[in-house]
């Protein structure tokens, strides 16, 4: 289990340095403007579409609760993990870097702006791991899974 743990680490700080290192970028002024994606700016103080924003900032107590409660579920259901070891990785990894955005700047720095053909909510590179990881879970337990267990019977 120990190799296993080394993994996950390795993507968590993979993820949660390479976020912290674009939102820096983004906050010096970095920015960038195309046809399809913008790279700008955004403050979020809620989570999701700025949702639960009126929490303000009793919103950070909320998602570190929420992170360590998922972090005691994942390392006490260590199967679980161990399946899906770079998925939580990734997802950790950005939940502690947008949890870090919430203490330090009182709310969640977003740069990613896709405009074309419809407007996009703002979303940040934790925000894709996030959702990449969520994906991985699914498609493993879904599809992977269920294929071994037809070929079974």
């Amino acid at each position: 289990m120990i190799k296993h743990y080394k993994i996950f680490w390795f993507f968590f700080i993979l993820v949660f340095i390479f976020d912290q290192i674009v939102k820096i970028l983004t906050l010096k002024g970095m920015r960038y403007q195309s046809e399809y994606l913008d790279l700008t700016f955004a403050l979020n103080t809620g989570v999701a579409f700025s949702m639960l924003s009126f929490l303000e900032h009793y919103l950070k107590y909320l998602h570190l609760g929420i992170l360590l409660i998922l972090f005691a579920y994942l390392f006490w259901q260590k199967e679980f993990l161990k399946e899906h070891i770079v998925a939580f990785g990734l997802m950790l990894g950005a939940g502690c870097s947008n949890l870090l955005d919430r203490f330090i700047h009182g709310g969640v720095v977003d740069m990613f702006f896709w405009h074309k053909g419809f407007e996009f909510a703002i979303f940040n590179v934790a925000d894709v791991m996030i959702n990449l990881s969520v994906a991985l879970i699914l498609i493993k337990e879904f599809f992977l899974k269920r294929g071994k267990n037809d070929r079974m019977d």
